[in-house]
């Protein structure tokens, strides 16, 4: 019988105390494997190159290079999954600037064995540090155009992306839902910093990421967008050129012109589950709606969307060759559920197409 070999992690963080901490969190788990520790972002730019670790644990406060350019030149040099492991939840300024730049995902760091939910912390890490280390990163590349960070691949925003079913102008649409999961941080800053201040319709969003870090995702989010962010609450009336995001641990509905936060079961193991959202846009809107689904693994979303579809909504799927992972923009096309297929940097220029009557040839 052959073993399964580990999955080797390089461990980048300044503390010793939590350097031990985290050898110890990950050593315990039997899929994983400490390959290193690095102190600095200097030395985890080496030890990436000479170990070739299949999956990075990164501190984003660290001497000398910060995180979010170790991560910058990782995705350009030497693509590995990097999972950023934050001990502020509230200052969420430097990780989400880090996933912007290719990291996967921002987990919670365990901090202290003495923690009431260090038990849970540990094993959510050594879960997410295992999750991402199958994730077949893709090199970024920096355009000499528009200095903004692209991939390799298909080019986004080239002529090959035509819509899969002709739209007719005029229609008036009333709401925007968008769902992401992995990679999703970066790919809604690439729809949202493209929308103006006067967009005409308020914008629902689900993103899978940690409870704690709701908050101050939504804040950063705001930061980065010209559009107003706040989180989604209950019995809130949403507003034309506002994006509500849904809080952690609760589904968002949009129901009877108010939003509605959920206490329910987890639906496609999540809460707030974009299922949830996407079938309730498509009840309270029909064919004034509009769903996007973006990058993300699993299915959450995809059936969602098919509803909105059958509603008569307009659909969007993230095309496979910006989608970091495209497990549910993926599956929610092999379902028939997406009008139109397209890489993340065509979206916006199509949703305002959409919003202003234009149509899509």
């Amino acid at each position: 019988m052959t073993l399964q070999r580990r999955i080797r992690v390089l461990v980048v963080e300044d503390s010793p105390v939590i350097q031990a901490l985290l050898a110890h969190v990950i050593g315990e788990d039997p899929r994983l494997e400490v390959a290193g520790v690095a102190s600095s972002g200097e030395q985890a730019l080496r030890m990436a190159e000479r170990l070739g670790p299949d999956v990075i644990s990164l501190d984003i406060r660290l001497p000398g290079i910060d995180g979010f350019e170790v991560t910058n030149r990782i995705m350009r040099q030497q693509p590995t999954p990097i999972v950023v492991v934050a001990s502020d939840v509230r200052d969420l300024d430097i990780p989400m600037r880090a996933l912007q730049a290719g990291a996967l995902a921002v987990v919670e760091k365990p901090g202290s064995v003495a923690r009431a939910d260090y038990q849970t912390l540990a094993r959510h890490l050594c879960t997410q540090l295992v999750i991402m280390s199958q994730v077949k990163v893709i090199r970024r590349r920096i355009s000499p155009r528009t200095g903004r960070a692209g991939t390799d691949g298909t080019a986004p925003g080239s002529d090959g992306f035509a819509p899969s079913a002709p739209q007719p102008g005029g229609r008036r649409y009333r709401a925007l839902g968008i769902v992401a999961s992995t990679g999703g941080p970066a790919a809604l800053v690439k729809v949202l910093k493209d929308l103006p201040r006067d967009f005409a319709v308020p914008v629902f969003i689900v993103q899978h990421i940690g409870a704690p870090f709701v908050e101050g995702f939504a804040s950063w989010l705001g930061s980065v967008c010209p559009l107003p962010v706040s989180l989604a609450e209950q019995g809130g009336s949403p507003r034309a050129g506002h994006v509500y995001v849904a809080p952690g641990d609760r589904h968002l509905r949009v129901e009877g012109g108010a939003m509605r936060l959920v206490e329910g079961e987890m639906v496609c193991g999540q809460r707030p589950s974009g299922e949830v959202l996407f079938q309730s846009l498509g009840t309270s809107y029909g064919p004034a709606g509009i769903g996007v689904l973006l990058t993300g693994m699993g299915e959450d979303g995809a059936r969602g969307l098919l509803a909105m579809r059958q509603a008569g909504a307009y659909t969007i799927a993230e095309h496979s060759s910006t989608a970091v992972i495209h497990s549910m923009p993926g599956t929610a096309v092999r379902l028939g559920g997406a009008v139109e297929e397209l890489p993340v940097d065509r979206v916006a220029p199509r949703l305002l197409q959409l919003i202003r009557g234009e149509g899509v040839a």
